[in-house]
């Protein structure tokens, strides 16, 4: 077991009633740079999910305040912000993680987000800030 997959418990799935929210914390996967991935780098946001285990859109409009993520990279201080649903990007929208809400350029953007389940094991890339795409474990998925 390795630092990216360990702690993981029974429990951990996206079975869920859909719509309800789910805490869904992410490590960051395998990389040139972290051979065993890393705890320490990664995130954790609040969302709703469907029976499938992805991102409601129409249950997130009712939720959005709710909808929170914590951004952890390892000694650097946690970075709060929002999960945010915006036109444009593939297939005609996009999830975000906005830490400023009057600026845009400090915004990490979810790859496919919408298309992916977010379920125990399965692999999900962000954009960062500074355009550089990272590659993350879906670590847990708990209710909120």
């Amino acid at each position: 077991m390795n630092e990216a997959t360990e702690g993981a418990t029974e429990g951990t799935s996206a079975e869920t009633i859909p719509g309800a929210l789910r805490r869904i914390r992410l490590h960051l996967a395998r990389s040139k740079e972290f051979p065993e991935g890393s705890a320490r780098h990664g995130y954790e946001f609040l969302a709703p999910l469907d029976g499938e285990g992805r991102i409601d859109a129409e249950a997130w409009k009712d939720q959005r305040a709710a909808c929170t993520v914590t951004r952890f990279w390892a000694n650097e201080a946690p970075e709060h912000g929002r999960l945010v649903h915006r036109a444009g990007g593939v297939g005609g929208s996009s999830w975000v993680f906005d830490y400023e809400e009057d600026a845009s350029d400090d915004d990490e953007t979810g790859y496919r987000f919408g298309d992916h389940a977010f379920v125990p094991g399965e692999y999900v890339s962000l954009r960062d800030e500074d355009g550089d795409m990272h590659t993350f474990t879906v670590f847990s998925v708990v209710p909120a």
